[in-house]
């Protein structure tokens, strides 16, 4: 009888609480039919394109502390980096070089990444690769950062909300941090003209279905271009090095969901997910997803950004990496390809 549900989405792009908490409870019955449905509509808007981001992880600093995190400020055990402005724009050359046409600028909140130097780092990616986009994922900043980093040519920008619910928000964060600032983040970003991504952890400590059922309804609302979720994957030196993982089933379940409720939306099967299920990316892509993010880093930093246990691909040259994702998704009857990869705002 859920299978109903699943029709409507894809028919009116929205359902009540009552229905998505139906359809998350129930999920079991309705899995393949809805993988296949957000399929066809991921193949309507995108055909069997994949896109590509390049990831270049600034920095391993952070000044928060969140209780998920391996880079959390109060874990003493983190290997801490920074990439100066040059490594940065190496990476982004190297990965020019290799096809990549999107570069995902991310790290932790650290102050050493001022507007000055991004600004300048951001202006001369665009200037010497005028037919790339440049993502930020850089955390909480004010109104007025976030405007010069647009100024000086960024084009999309990832700030994970993690939990719609405020109160779960205060379970996954210290005091120090503010459910209510994180949304003033997203909503001056959207205000700005960012190309908006949000996302939130599947099976992190205290998340039940309900909160699950709103976030699709935040979704809904927000109407963001991107939507990054991943499995919470536990770190060992953080306060919930004890809790289960979140499961591979249940990520790839959402992916569908979210693309039916927003069927242009940009959609990663991410490398949490490819942590918990070694073919959890390929599922992902058959759930919904059309974007992977190959890590561009260099190779000597990425066993230091560890924001959980077991991540994969730490060790792999970009170049071995993104043959090694071609013939994997192409497995999926999808073909990754070179492209900014924008957001398509009409067919």
């Amino acid at each position: 009888m859920y299978k109903k549900f699943i029709d409507k989405l894809e028919k009116q792009g929205s359902l009540s609480f009552d229905e998505y908490l139906a359809l998350i409870e129930h999920r079991d019955e309705v899995r393949e039919y809805a993988a296949e449905r957000a399929f066809a509509v991921r193949r309507r808007y995108y055909g069997n394109t994949v896109f590509i981001r390049g990831l270049i992880e600034l920095s391993s600093y952070c000044k928060n502390d969140c209780y998920y995190c391996g880079l959390r400020a109060s874990n003493k055990n983190a290997q801490r980096y920074r990439l100066t402005a040059e490594q940065i724009f190496f990476c982004a050359e190297n990965g020019y070089e290799l096809g990549f046409r999107t570069f995902v600028l991310q790290g932790g909140e650290d102050a050493y990444y001022t507007d000055e130097l991004l600004c300048g780092v951001i202006s001369k990616i665009k200037a010497c690769f005028p037919d790339c986009a440049v993502t930020l994922s850089l955390g909480e900043r004010s109104t007025e950062s976030y405007r010069k980093l647009k100024e000086a040519g960024a084009d999309r920008y990832l700030l994970r909300h993690e939990t719609a619910n405020e109160a779960h928000y205060k379970r996954l964060h210290p005091k120090a941090m503010s459910f209510e600032n994180r949304m003033r983040c997203i909503y001056d970003l959207k205000a700005l003209g960012y190309q908006l991504g949000v996302g939130f952890m599947v099976g992190s400590p205290f998340q039940t279905e309900e909160d699950l059922a709103r976030e699709m309804l935040f979704l809904k609302e927000l109407q963001p271009q991107m939507v990054g979720i991943g499995p919470f994957v536990s770190h060992r030196n953080t306060p919930f090095k004890d809790y289960e993982n979140g499961t591979a089933e249940l990520t790839t379940f959402l992916l569908s969901l979210i693309r039916l409720t927003l069927p242009r939306v940009l959609l990663p099967a991410t490398t949490a997910l490819g942590t918990v299920d070694p073919m959890g990316r390929e599922k992902g892509i058959l759930a919904g997803a059309n974007v992977l993010m190959p890590n561009l880093s260099p190779v000597g930093v990425r066993k230091k950004y560890l924001l959980y246990d077991n991540k994969i691909c730490t060790g792999d040259e970009a170049a071995q990496c993104i043959e090694c994702l071609k013939n994997r998704i192409a497995a999926t009857g999808c073909e990754i390809v070179t492209d900014r990869g924008d957001y398509r705002y009409e067919l």
